[in-house]
This record gives structure tokens, sequence and C-alpha cells, in this order.
């Protein structure tokens, strides 16, 4: 398992032109799995303007800084990196999206707005390393996503109940981390979805539609349904369920 020459090329061109990079997030994570990455996000120091000076080829994805990078192999685009500018968010009233992205200079601060400690790591290949396998990866790791990792454990980062506060998917992408990954829920992670479980229906349908499309795929399908109405968040995705006694017996299925 290792860091695409590409992946590695995006950081060394952000750092050559004096800019911290790193990649982030669930791609970190699965590395530290030794599983493949679907996806490899970057986020750097870099201004959302400045990514784009370096790579002319780039554009902008959205209003929060992302730019995404092509890369082109014979001609042909066969990849798409995005890279994104530190930042930390500020107010969701509509408990999905940030009222205010603020640019940071510090990827401490990139890493706290993120949902679980798992997701909450950054890495780069070693400084002095030409190679680009997991062994020679500098981790970042701020705030115990690493001994997650080990443990198996999904852990809200801070306070859970700000986290799906401020993104209430958050509980459902839980439980398919729960099932994707066979990783236990913490309990204070776990009692925080059960108190907050209602305002899972402020979240658009076609969201909730895909993370429930992946917690079925996955092989702890049946048991990602059980955990879901433990929690009560089954009631307000699937109440056809509860409704129906065939599916029922004695509160369980």
């Amino acid at each position: 398992m290792q860091i695409p020459e590409y992946v590695a090329a995006i950081l060394k061109k952000l750092e050559k032109a004096g800019y911290e990079a790193y990649i982030v997030g669930g791609c970190v994570r699965d590395l530290l799995l030794r599983k493949e990455p679907q996806d490899w996000d970057i986020a750097t120091k870099a201004k959302p303007d400045e990514i784009l000076r370096i790579f002319k080829e780039g554009k902008y994805e959205n209003n929060f800084g992302t730019a995404l990078i092509p890369i082109k192999s014979e001609g042909q685009e066969t990849e798409v990196v995005e890279v994104t500018t530190y930042r930390s968010e500020q107010g969701y009233s509509d408990r999905r999206h940030p009222d205010k992205v603020v640019f940071e200079d510090k990827l401490e601060k990139d890493l706290a707005r993120r949902d679980f400690t798992i997701n909450a790591m950054a890495g780069k290949p070693k400084a002095k390393s030409q190679k680009l396998k997991v062994e020679d990866l500098e981790v970042i790791n701020l705030f115990g996503g690493e001994k997650d990792i080990k443990k198996r454990i999904i852990r809200a980062v801070g306070e859970p109940s700000d986290r799906f506060k401020e993104d209430a998917l958050r509980m459902l992408r839980a439980i398919r981390f729960f099932c994707q990954l066979k990783f236990s829920i913490e309990p204070k992670t776990l009692r925080a979805i059960t108190k907050m479980a209602g305002s899972i229906k402020f979240i658009a349908k076609e969201r909730i539609r895909d993370e429930l499309i992946k917690i079925l795929s996955s092989s702890r399908a049946y048991e990602g349904i059980e955990l879901l109405h433990e929690v009560k968040l089954l009631q307000y995705i699937i109440p056809e369920l509860l409704q129906n006694p065939q599916f029922m017996e004695n509160g369980t299925f």
C-alpha cells in the first residue's frame, strides 16, 4: 500500500512553492488500515487563489476553498484530486452547511473541524524518504485517531453533540463506518447519537439515502439496521419497518 506518485507530486509542488500540504481524512485512515483509498484529499496552507496559480489546470469546486486538480495520463483525465485550504467553520443554521468558513494557517484548526478521530489525521512522505509506502508516512495525529484505529473505535472529535449539531448526517456516517469498517462506536458518541437522533429529519433525503445504501451494501447490514433502531434513528429513516409486525418481535428484528 502506498501513496500514488501523482498525489506525492502535488504535495511536492505545493511545498516547493512554499506552502505546507498534507493528505488528510479518509485516505490516511485507509492507508493505516492497509486498504486502498477511493479518494485522495489534500489540505494546504495555500489560499484558494494561490492553489490555482500553482495548478493552472485546476478549478474551484465550491466556496469552501476546494480546488479540483485533474491528473492526466497519456492525454486522458483519469483522476481528480481535491486540494483544500486549511479552514475552520462557524455556525450551522441549516444543520448541514457552515454559515461561515474561515481560512486558517494551522493544520490543527482544519483537523479539529472533522467528524471522527479516525478521519482527523494528516500525513505525507517523510522528509528524506524517497519511498511512498505507508511505512514511510509521517502521520499527524492530534486527536488520537491512530490509537482509535488500533482499538477499532469510532469516536467523535471533541464533544460529540457539537459535531452532530454541526452536521446531523454524521450520525448516519458513524453507523456506516460501524458497518463498513467493523468498528465499535465509543459510548459517549453513541449516547449523543441517541440524544440527537431527531435532528436527522433536517437532512436532505437524498443524502440519507446515500448513507443508507452504503449501510445496506455492507457485510454488517443486519447489525447496522439493528443499531439504527437502538439509537432511535430508524424511526425517522424507515418508519415503515417499525409499523410492520413482520419485521419486529419484542422490539427487535
